[in-house]
């Protein structure tokens, strides 16, 4: 049985980091450098910090997650330091749990939480060459609004972003 939580205190941050690990290994296959096929469980704590990270588990285990962050005038992606704009950011699903539904309730969790807290619009960023990713989010109704280079990225992020109705 699924359920989508909040992550907690007494989660552990070693148990999401291997779970963001093992669902972004495929990407790194691909050679895309993303940030969470190989973070340590210290950059998942400090990317989690000042956001809502939300847990899928099956049958109590840890099976995905996602993390929604405020308007973030910190950000090196311009979009994401715009007024009324929530992101979405690690984003990951245990492989063996792909294909259940899994991730679009965790992406409607992120929908609600940034409509709950007054934003307009929920963006998120992923590779140019991650055409899977695009063409899922652009089902999803997300749609290209920008490009950003990160630092230290071998790639081109599409930034996608999706207007927010009322709760």
């Amino acid at each position: 049985m699924l359920s989508i939580r909040p992550f907690r205190e007494s989660d552990s941050f070693e148990t999401l980091t291997v779970l963001l690990n093992r669902a972004y290994a495929e990407l790194g296959e691909m050679r895309l450098n993303y940030t969470a096929v190989d973070q340590s469980a210290a950059v998942t704590a400090q990317r989690i910090e000042n956001g809502q990270c939300f847990i899928a588990e099956w049958d109590g285990g840890l099976v995905g997650t996602v993390l929604v962050k405020p308007t973030d005038v910190r950000s090196e992606c311009a979009y994401f330091t715009r007024a009324g704009v929530a992101s979405l950011r690690q984003f990951g699903v245990d492989p063996n749990f792909r294909r259940r539904g899994i991730g679009l309730q965790l992406i409607q969790s992120c929908e609600d939480w940034a409509r709950a807290h007054g934003f307009r619009e929920l963006a998120l960023d992923t590779a140019k060459p991650a055409k899977h990713l695009v063409a899922l989010y652009t089902r999803l109704g997300y749609a290209p609004v920008a490009v950003v280079q990160w630092p230290g990225k071998v790639y081109e992020s599409v930034v996608l972003s999706k207007m927010l109705g009322e709760a």
